[in-house]
């Protein structure tokens, strides 16, 4: 059966199935809307909030960014995945204990103040929709590839299977939805990675065949992708070149990022008892375990596979360089995307791939006759292209596909009810309208994840970067504004409303606006030349992605410090807290 309907096949039975799941579920009351009627059960919660947590980062750019980074792409992986230990141990069972539906709602009873409350949601919005950005790229990038459909009609079709599952079940059909969705995205990330793997190594596991030989050479596969990239003036695979404070601050940031992200927290309001959003987290451990533990296999072999495609015998070798008229049908078909891009530089003909920002061996690719690198890759490609480049079944490519919106759309509905909630139940009930009606209540916030995921299909069809670098942004914003506040509500009596407002704006204001001056957008506004300088210095050595740690840190320091200097919570919020710091108390609640 052909690539494409092939793929039309699996993805359509894929939304047919989200679909069903969501008429099956549908959200009778703003208990089932909002947190599933508190009654999901730990495994499938975790499973749940797995899908909710591995985005199209995770799933479509992760890799490619171990790809092309290599030792230095290592930060993803531990700052994503640390931060589910941070979650487990100070966050999940006191919000349970908790017990209310929303994050700024939890900030607003805390702090006893609406303005905070209000500071949360705008804290919330920005950093979901800086994340649902990237998770709609994604969308955008599968669709246009494997259904062979402009961007933004793959985005409308992704935004109506959004709409529909979304609207109409909200968290408890997310809920359901996402589990079947963490079904087809682990299958389409590790089946692939499994035929791969047996292709270079013979070694049926990933994870094993990092490790492993190349088949039919007396070579290690990480040795020999060092060999094959070194040869072209990249740096070497296995080496690190960012510095020790950037990985530092990065890590940290992703990792307190994650503990700190609205979508997922809201998550542990969905179990019924405080030990169960413990175990929620264990178990949503052990499941993005399973996608995390292969991304480095899958990043290493995606890299070697593309490399040998394109430079196919010894470096220097005229003949040794792919002949731009034979590339194979997968290169036709991404460069169709714009995500592939092939310049002839010198005329010749042939694809000359290599790193002419290395002066060194630019030097010598003249000698050659090369005239610069003529071969844009965009690294959210090389997860989705990988099964293609290996000349895999057509079945294994289809499955990636539907794999691939499944991770897009599972965290991009979490993240959309999110931003629904705060408005409808946050902002209008828990501010502007107290007395509203259930019933209206749902219906506003049906209304508010509509008009939301038409913004969300604005940012993906106009995305701020590739989609890991979009999410990461996002895990800074959390990190800076959020997770302070949070964490001082649970295990510090002092802090009051004052510290916590000034503390959440600082860390978000830094934060944003040193991602807004990397990215150049004031710059180009007000064309200040000691600006301009300022961004191609980072402070500190940090780059954007990692300046959440110091927004943190910020936010810390200012919300601390302005409570010292004002007036304590009062003994209501104090009882508050200390109820809420022993969840063992309520342990059948």
């Amino acid at each position: 059966m052909e690539l494409k309907t092939l793929t039309y096949l699996v993805v359509g039975a894929s939304f047919l199935v989200y679909i069903g799941i969501a008429i099956w579920s549908k959200a009778a009351d703003t208990g089932d809307f909002y947190v599933a009627g508190k009654h999901v059960h730990p495994v499938a919660n975790g499973m749940a909030t797995a899908a909710d947590w591995m985005s199209a980062a995770s799933f479509i750019s992760m890799a490619g960014l171990i790809a092309f980074l290599g030792y230095d792409g290592s930060v993803y992986l531990m700052g994503w995945t640390g931060g589910y230990v941070l979650l487990a141990l100070l966050l999940a069972p006191y919000l349970r204990k908790f017990g209310k539906f929303t994050v700024p709602e939890f900030i607003g009873e805390r702090y006893e103040s609406r303005i905070a409350r209000i500071v949360a949601v705008i804290c919330l919005v920005f950093i979901s929709f800086t994340y649902v950005a990237g998770q709609m790229r994604g969308v955008g990038i599968v669709f246009s590839r494997f259904l062979e459909i402009p961007i933004g009609a793959g985005l409308v079709v992704g935004m109506s299977i959004v709409f529909v599952y979304a609207v109409l079940g909200g968290m408890k059909g997310i809920t359901y939805t996402q589990i079947a969705q963490y079904c087809v995205l682990i299958l389409a990330y590790t089946v692939p990675a499994i035929f791969i793997a047996l292709q270079l190594t013979g070694v049926p596991v990933p994870q094993v065949a990092f490790g492993s030989e190349v088949r039919g050479e007396n070579i290690y596969l990480l040795a020999k992708l060092n060999e094959v990239v070194t040869a072209l003036g990249f740096s070497e695979y296995t080496s690190g070149t960012k510095s020790t404070i950037d990985v530092f601050a990065i890590t940290l940031a992703l990792m307190v990022g994650t503990a700190g992200l609205p979508h997922v927290i809201v998550r542990f309001f969905t179990v019924p008892r405080v030990r169960d959003a413990r175990l929620s987290a264990g178990w949503a451990l052990a499941f993005i375990g399973l996608l995390y533990l292969t991304a480095p296999a899958v990043g290493s072999m995606a890299r070697l596979n593309l490399t040998e495609t394109i430079q196919t015998g010894p470096v220097g070798d005229p003949a040794a360089n792919l002949v731009y008229a034979e590339r194979p049908d997968w290169f036709r078909t991404w460069e169709s995307t714009g995500l592939l891009v092939f310049d002839d530089r010198n005329g010749d003909g042939r694809i000359q791939y290599y790193n002419d920002q290395n002066a060194e061996f630019a030097a010598r690719a003249s000698g050659f006759g090369w005239n610069g690198n003529e071969l844009s890759v965009d690294p959210d490609i090389m997860v989705l292209a990988n099964p293609e480049i290996a000349q895999l079944p057509s079945w294994v490519i289809a499955l990636i596909a539907a794999g691939g919106i499944a991770a897009a759309l599972s965290t991009a509905a979490g993240l959309l009810l999110v931003i629904s909630a705060s408005v409808s139940h946050d902002l209008l009930k828990g501010v502007f309208a107290p007395n509203i009606s259930e019933r209206r209540e749902l219906l506003a916030g049906r209304i508010s994840a509509g008009v939301a995921i038409c913004i969300a299909g604005f940012l993906g069809y106009y995305p701020p970067a590739f989609v890991a670098q979009v999410v990461a942004f996002a895990f800074g914003l959390a990190a800076a504004s959020l997770f302070p506040v949070i964490l001082l509500g649970i295990f510090s009596i002092r802090v009051n409303t004052q510290g916590a407002i000034a503390g959440m704006l600082t860390g978000l204001v830094f934060t944003y606006g040193y991602i807004e001056v990397y990215k150049g957008l004031f710059l180009r506004w007000i064309g200040s030349p000691w600006i301009n300088n300022v961004a191609e210095n980072w402070i500190f050595g940090i780059s954007p992605e990692g300046i959440g740690a110091i927004g943190m840190c910020l936010n810390f320091i200012v919300a601390i410090s302005v409570s010292r200097m004002t007036a304590p919570p009062s003994q209501k919020v104090q009882e508050l807290v200390e109820r809420i710091r022993y969840p063992r108390d309520a342990a059948t609640t």
